[in-house]
Formats: structure tokens, C-alpha cells, sequence
């Protein structure tokens, strides 16, 4: 049940040219990348040709994948479990994207979950959209690791290499497309199209997540969160967009979970495990994600009429308390009925075949019965 929204803040909170720089060395990395682009690009664009643009989409959507399906739900998120090959794979091409170490970027990733919309999340969008943009990464020293936050990734020796080494590995890895660029077209030519044109696209593609992603979009599964998910953004994002799933449900390797839902890498994901590159996907059945946004409801419904006590809030309590515990009865009874499938005769098969196809029509009767509840309530009492 969606609630289409333009979430606060609504404003684009403090400039860049008003922040208090501490990260110079970033700052200037970042500001002088995008001069030298911006710069140069007229002088060089009548220079591009088909290898251009071969080069850069290639390296584009490789350096894409090593950000969401490497460190975000590898790394990061340890949603499924990946052979070395496939771990040094894309460590190797996440050179391409120009963004810290995984070790580094999952750290402050984990702080930002752990911690999201609050004063501790790094990149905490209530400070403005400029600042959980790019921001965040001028105005404050970077975050320093912390083995209780990453401590699984401080054992992991292809992650560590990567660590160590990262400086070379960048100039190394952007020195070998720059080089490839160079047999088809001017030095200059390849250095603008080849490298430069991709790290800026790349970087502001990851940023929208943490900026955008918080403020356009709809709040279909935890509605108390600034995540958003927005199918327009999961284009440009290899499927990141659906972010306020991910922000309910993390542990998922999928961030759309319909089958219309653009997510290519899920598609990877997938894909690798069908030929022995990666395996262990964790993802959360559609009965589990109802219950989840019937316990979320239920507290941010009842928060949110605490203060009202006329006759018709007091039956939106009961009918609340009630209907959410009859679905979590029925999802019980499924639940149960499912782990009696497994070690069932032949003949006891059968009858819970039945009752598996009763059980899941009452809950789904029960989850809209739901959906109308809370609609009904957010419209009632302005909850949007």
C-alpha cells in the first residue's frame, strides 16, 4: 500500500559552498575530477567515437555491479555467500567506480543502517540533500574502522588486499581502460570519455541513493523511514531504487522483489548462483514481508493516535490489536503447516496440501481486510 510522497526535508538543506570543509584532501579530489570534466569536454567530445562510448558503458555498468552486487549486498550486507574467484572479480572492478576500499565503504555503510535518520547515520538526509549527496564526505574526517562493526570483513584476505592496496590497484586498473581508450582515439580524448565521464557518472548514480532514494518515492513497507523506493531511480541504479524495501527487509538479496521490478542485480545474483560463482541467497517470502508491515503498521498506526480518545479511535485500537493478531495467527498456522510438509506420509501429505491453499486464501483475505484498515485510519486521522 503505497503512499507517494516528496519526503522531508523539503528544502535542499545547506549548499556545499556553505559547508565547513575538514576532508580537504576528498573535497578537492571530488571538485577537481569535476572541473577538469567539465573543462575539457568541449574540446574533446568532437574526438569521441563509437570505442567511446563502447569504453564507457562497459566500464560503467561493470563499475555499477561492484558497487550493488560487490559492497552493497556482499559486502556490506552479506545477503549471499560468493567463491574467492567471484569476491576478487569484483574487488578488481569496483577500481572502476572510484569509492574507498569495500572494507571502508561497508563500515560507514553498516553505521548508516544501524543508525539511519538520526545525528550518527553519515549520511542522514534530515541534514539536507546536498549533504547526504556528497556532502557528508567533505565535512567530516573519515569514518574509522571498527572491528566490531566490520570485524567479518577484517578476516576476509581479498577484502584486506584490496584495502591495503587500493591507491595502486585504482591507478592500475583506470590506467588499463585509459591505455585501451588511447588505441582508438586521442589521450586526451580517452582520459575525458573513458575515465572521467565514468567516475562522474557512477558517483552522483551511488549518491542519488543515499539523497534521493530519502526523499522521492513511496513507503510501501516501513513508512516511519525517509527511504523511498522509486522504480525511475532503480533504473539508473542497477536496481537500488526500491530503497525503502531494503531499509525494512536488509538481509535480502533482492531490492525489487516483484518480477517486474527492475533489478538487474538480483538478476546477476541469481544468475551467478546457477553456475557455482556464489550461493546461500537469503530472501524473505511474501508471507514474512506482510508480517513485517502488519508489525510496523500496527506501531506507527497506534503511535500516531496515542493522543486521541473519542469513541472512534478506540475501536481503530481494537480493530488494530485484532485483525493483526489474527494475521499473525494464520501465518503461524501456514508456518507450521509447512514444517509438518516435510516429514509427512504420503497420505498426510495430501490434507496439508488442503489446508496449506485454505490457509493461504485466509491470509490473504486477512491482508487486504489490512491494507483497507490502514487506509482507512490514514485517511481518517491525516497520517500521510
Amino acid at each position: 500500500m503505497p503512499w507517494l510522497f516528496l519526503n522531508k526535508p523539503s528544502h535542499l538543506g545547506t549548499s556545499i559552498l556553505h559547508m565547513r570543509i575538514q576532508n580537504w584532501g576528498t573535497f578537492a579530489t571530488i571538485a577537481g575530477y569535476h572541473v577538469a570534466l567539465f573543462a575539457l569536454l568541449p574540446f574533446v567530445i568532437s574526438d569521441f567515437n563509437f570505442a567511446t562510448f563502447v569504453i564507457y558503458f562497459v566500464t560503467f555498468v561493470l563499475s555499477g555491479f561492484a558497487i550493488t552486487a560487490a559492497y552493497h549486498r556482499l559486502f556490506a550486507h552479506k545477503t549471499y555467500d560468493a567463491n574467492p574467484v567471484y569476491e576478487w572479480f569484483w574487488l578488481i572492478m569496483s577500481m572502476l567506480s572510484g569509492q574507498m576500499s569495500a572494507l571502508s565503504w561497508s563500515n560507514d555503510h553498516r553505521i548508516h543502517h544501524s543508525h539511519v535518520d538520526t545525528e550518527k547515520d553519515p549520511y542522514n538526509i534530515n541534514r539536507g540533500f546536498w549533504f547526504a549527496h556528497v556532502g557528508w564526505l567533505f565535512v567530516s574526517k573519515p569514518i574509522p574502522i571498527n572491528d566490531r562493526i566490520v570485524g567479518d570483513l577484517l578476516k576476509n584476505k581479498r577484502v584486506m588486499f584490496q584495502h591495503k592496496h587500493y591507491g595502486k590497484l585504482f591507478l592500475l586498473v583506470n590506467g588499463a581502460v585509459f591505455a585501451l581508450g588511447c588505441l582508438f582515439m586521442s589521450p586526451l580524448a580517452s582520459f575525458v570519455g573513458c575515465v572521467l565521464l565514468r567516475i562522474f557518472t557512477i558517483h552522483h548514480c551511488t549518491w542519488f541513493i543515499n539523497s534521493l532514494a530519502h526523499i522521492w518515492g513511496s513507503r510501501t513497507y516501513s513508512k516511519e523511514q525517509t527511504a523511498a523506493d522509486n522504480a525511475l531511480l532503480a533504473v539508473v541504479t542497477f536496481g537500488e531504487g526500491y530503497h525503502n524495501y531494503h531499509h525494512a527487509i536488509a538481509n535480502d538479496y533482492r531490492n525489487g522483489i516483484r518480477w517486474y521490478h527492475f533489478d538487474p542485480t538480483k538478476w546477476l545474483i541469481w544468475t551467478s548462483s546457477k553456475i557455482g560463482l556464489v550461493k546461500n541467497l537469503r530472501w524473505v517470502n511474501n508471507i514474512r514481508i506482510q508480517q513485517t508491515l502488519v508489525k510496523n503498521d500496527k506501531q506507527l498506526l497506534l503511535e500516531r493516535i496515542r493522543h486521541e480518545f473519542d469513541e472512534g479511535a478506540q475501536e481503530v485500537r481494537h480493530k488494530l490489536e485484532e485483525m493483526s493478531k489474527q494475521f499473525e495467527g494464520k501465518a503461524a498456522e501456514l508456518a507450521k503447516a509447512y514444517r509438518e510438509l516435510k516429514v509427512a506420509t504420503e497420505e498426510r501429505r495430501q490434507i496439508l496440501l488442503l489446508e496449506i491453499k485454505e490457509l493461504r486464501k485466509e491470509l490473504q483475505t486477512a491482508w487486504k481486510d489490512w491494507v483497507s484498515l490502514t487506509e482507512l485510519t490514514e485517511k481518517k486521522y491525516a497520517l500521510a
